[in-house]
């Protein structure tokens, strides 16, 4: 049997911050053609689509107003303005030139105040666990977190305290709850855990041979 014991909902503590929103302007493409896309991308321009609304709209923007979205843990609601048009968005997907790596196409998935989305979360861990106090070493094992919910729900990241954490204890899904969120990965997954370290084998060794 595992020497891991699993962390209890009653260890875990959590704090929400809501997710911080980025502007990005952009055009309308009129011509959607390899000729012209090549043209866009050798201006400075980034094509781009968004969907989930009414109609897809591919437009461009930019690729400097890309930076503080795509160069970055955080994760944002964009605030889409296209030719005077505002929608809301989320990132979807960012293809790269497998050369030079400049951003090749974005996708966006346009959002509402009323319909559920699911996005990718970072985790952060918050404290100093109990199992590092004694020795181990603390281990984050996966460092998103895909949910669902109203964007009004989606916190900035996922805080977890893992002050209570003991040695070779962890936290799963399972253990996790956040208001307004659906956890969408598998509740075994492990989320963090802290683990034995030789130094902290060794201490143990040599406090049970003193007690002999």
């Amino acid at each position: 049997m595992s020497n891991v014991q699993w962390a209890t909902q009653s260890q875990v503590a959590h704090k929400f911050i809501r997710m911080k929103t980025i502007e990005i302007k952009g055009s309308v493409r009129a011509d959607l053609g390899k000729k012209a896309t090549r043209e866009l991308r050798k201006n400075g321009q980034v094509p781009c689509v968004v969907y989930g609304g009414e109609s897809v709209t591919h437009f461009s923007a930019p690729v400097d107003a890309f930076r503080g979205l795509i160069y970055t843990p955080n994760i944002y609601i964009v605030d889409l303005v296209i030719d005077g048009k505002a929608s809301k968005a989320i990132l979807k997907d960012v293809q790269y030139n497998c050369v030079s790596d400049a951003i090749e196409h974005i996708d966006f998935l346009e959002v509402s105040d009323k319909k559920p989305v699911s996005i990718a979360l970072p985790v952060k861990l918050n404290g100093l666990a109990e199992g590092v106090r004694q020795g181990g070493k603390l281990v984050l094992k996966i460092r998103k977190i895909r949910v669902k919910g109203l964007i009004a729900k989606l916190p900035d990241l996922l805080e977890i305290d893992v002050t209570n954490l003991g040695l070779g204890k962890a936290i799963k899904i399972q253990d996790l709850s956040f208001d307004g969120l659906e956890l969408l990965e598998a509740k075994n997954i492990v989320v963090a855990t802290v683990k034995m370290t030789r130094a902290a084998l060794n201490a143990d060794a040599a406090a049970a041979a003193e007690a002999k």
